[in-house]
């Protein structure tokens, strides 16, 4: 796949990212497990065809001690015996997020589930990450970023 623009070598987009990037480091600080951001980063990238931010996320996540199991079902994550029952909610809170067009919104179910297993801090961070991907994939897939050379670890924050 050839990028339609090579997107950090503009002037503007390093500048961008960099405030994208400060986001992302106030989640690190929150209480949401890593292994949720990563799960939320994963299939928000899914569900919006973001090959970047797949190879990426994925790569992190296994380099930070997930399970080829656990990667592998998060597309069907409904069907899999792999996920505790908050990544399960936070996956749909997630999957509704980025879906906003296709339905009504996020439902009151898909909210509620969430906050029986997150404390508000954690729901503010559950939000943010997922409204955070997004802004990353649409980036990557509009621009048409290329994926596949990422090294884990390249883009710590």
């Amino acid at each position: 796949m050839q990028a339609r623009i090579e997107f950090l070598k503009t002037a503007l987009a390093p500048k961008l990212v960099k405030h994208f990037v400060s986001a992302a480091k106030v989640l690190d600080g929150s209480e949401l497990p890593l292994a949720t951001r990563e799960l939320v980063n994963i299939r928000a990238s899914q569900i919006n065809g973001c090959s970047g931010c797949l190879d990426m996320h994925t790569k992190d996540a296994a380099h930070a001690g997930e399970t080829t199991t656990r990667l592998n079902l998060v597309a069907c994550w409904r069907e899999a015996t792999v996920f505790t029952e908050a990544e399960r909610a936070a996956l749909e809170l997630t999957e509704q997020g980025c879906r906003l067009a296709d339905g009504s919104g996020v439902t009151d179910e898909a909210w509620e589930a969430a906050a029986k297993h997150y404390d508000e801090d954690q729901l503010v961070a559950l939000v943010a990450q997922i409204a955070l991907i997004n802004a990353f994939n649409r980036l990557n897939v509009i621009t048409r970023q290329p994926a596949g050379d990422y090294t884990p670890g390249q883009f710590a924050h």
